[in-house]
């Protein structure tokens, strides 16, 4: 039987793919579970398998080029079949029918925030809009087009207030875009890559909706460092993996959190989540740009675990091999530069979360001990940004002394 392969939905805000590279030319014989292709969507670049056996009679859609979700992108024969007549429709096979079901349509949310969640409203052109249920009550009743507004709420999502103030049919202000200067000889104009476009759109309504605020410390890493030698000794001598500073780190603002649960928590509306568990989103740099796979239930896991753990999704994700469900649900962010030889620096938050962390490189400097003396130290410095919605000044800086005093006293965290 003829079967249609189609573009897969492979996120939760996946709208169409680029067919970044066909893995299986025309002709060639195709099993269940084969990878076909590898498509970007909108977070990162992933494989696509087969849900069916057969022979790859045509590749509808070249390498390169971008299809809508459900659209057709190939065609597949049985040995000997002759190809179907242009137009002609074809059902789905039981396979493909059982496959597009298990298909990802909404990523996993959070256990607390699915009371909280709100589904797409249609605008008058047909495109979905993100909008709470109140706000789609208050447009009706105002004769308000949503599509016409400009949301202010989680992930730009339109709350009751952008509604409002809103007059029937009138637009919303939107900032004016600054146009870059024309490409001339010798420039190279490169097209946004769907995951950089998603980037864009993300850090622009996270800095423009998220109300930052910033705090920084130094602390004493030479404990630390100390620590981490004797465990790797130990860990080498018995045949183990070493840890790196990383995975103190990650262990570290998870202990963190538990003792300060205030900061592992959204912004929604007309109230604040606090999550139980600590899902923590680790960015990684790939080649298309960042992704922030995540370590889920991160406050159950040892030190060992959370190390295994991350290396493993950094690895899967370099290697496209990440599942949609694996960089999504994270209830904060650390982002480690220290490896590029950053001192220190502000990470933007990654919404809808409220917390990211920002890791610096461990730098010897002089320092004054408590005997008054100049000795050479090992500092590390940290940046927390928090969305002020949700944590306020002093909650940030009661869980930065918490991660202060687990760094610079790091058995602390094995207990």
């Amino acid at each position: 039987m003829a079967i249609y392969i189609e573009m897969p939905k492979l996120s939760d805000t996946m709208i169409e793919g680029t067919l970044v590279k066909w893995r299986k030319n025309e002709g060639d014989k195709v099993e269940t579970g084969d990878v076909i292709a590898e498509v970007e969507t909108d977070k990162a670049t992933m494989e696509m398998e087969a849900f069916d056996d057969g022979i790859l009679h045509k590749h509808l859609v070249a390498a390169g080029g971008k299809a809508a979700v459900g659209a057709k992108i190939g065609l597949l024969l049985q040995k000997g079949e002759a190809a179907p007549a242009e137009g002609a429709p074809i059902p789905d096979s039981p396979k493909t029918a059982s496959a597009k079901a298990d298909t990802i349509s909404e990523a996993p949310p959070a256990k607390a925030s699915a009371q909280t969640a709100s589904a797409p409203a249609a605008s008058g052109s047909g495109t979905r809009v993100k909008a709470s249920p109140l706000a789609k009550k208050v447009a009706k009743e105002k004769g308000v087009e949503l599509s016409n507004l400009t949301g202010t709420g989680p992930g730009g999502r339109i709350v009751a207030k952008d509604v409002q103030g809103a007059q029937p049919g009138a637009k919303s202000a939107a900032p004016a875009a600054i146009a870059a200067m024309p490409a001339g000889e010798g420039d190279q104009r490169i097209p946004l890559s769907g995951m950089r476009r998603v980037i864009a759109e993300r850090l622009l309504a996270s800095k423009s909706t998220i109300p930052h605020f910033y705090l920084n410390i130094e602390v004493d890493a030479g404990p630390l460092m100390k620590f981490r030698a004797e465990a790797n000794a130990a860990s080498e001598a018995a045949g183990g993996a070493k840890l790196t500073v990383n995975d103190f780190v990650l262990k570290a603002v998870v202990a963190a959190a538990v003792k300060v649960p205030a900061v592992n928590a959204s912004f929604a509306g007309d109230a604040i989540i606090q999550y139980g568990s600590i899902n923590l989103s680790v960015a990684v740099a790939v080649e298309e740009g960042l992704v922030t796979p995540v370590i889920r239930d991160a406050q159950r896991k040892t030190l060992r675990e959370i190390s295994e753990a991350v290396k493993d999704l950094a690895t899967r994700a370099r290697g496209k091999k990440l599942k949609p469900e694996e960089y999504a649900g994270g209830t904060l962010t650390v982002s480690n530069l220290g490896s590029y030889g950053i001192d220190s620096f502000s990470a933007i938050i990654n919404p809808p979360q409220a917390l990211i962390i920002a890791i610096g490189a461990i730098v010897k400097k002089p320092v004054i001990n408590h005997e008054e003396q100049i000795v050479v130290g090992q500092r590390l410095a940290i940046g927390l940004s928090a969305d002020h919605r949700v944590v306020d000044g002093a909650v940030g800086a009661q869980y930065l002394g918490e991660l202060q005093r687990l760094i610079e006293s790091p058995a602390l965290m094995l207990l």
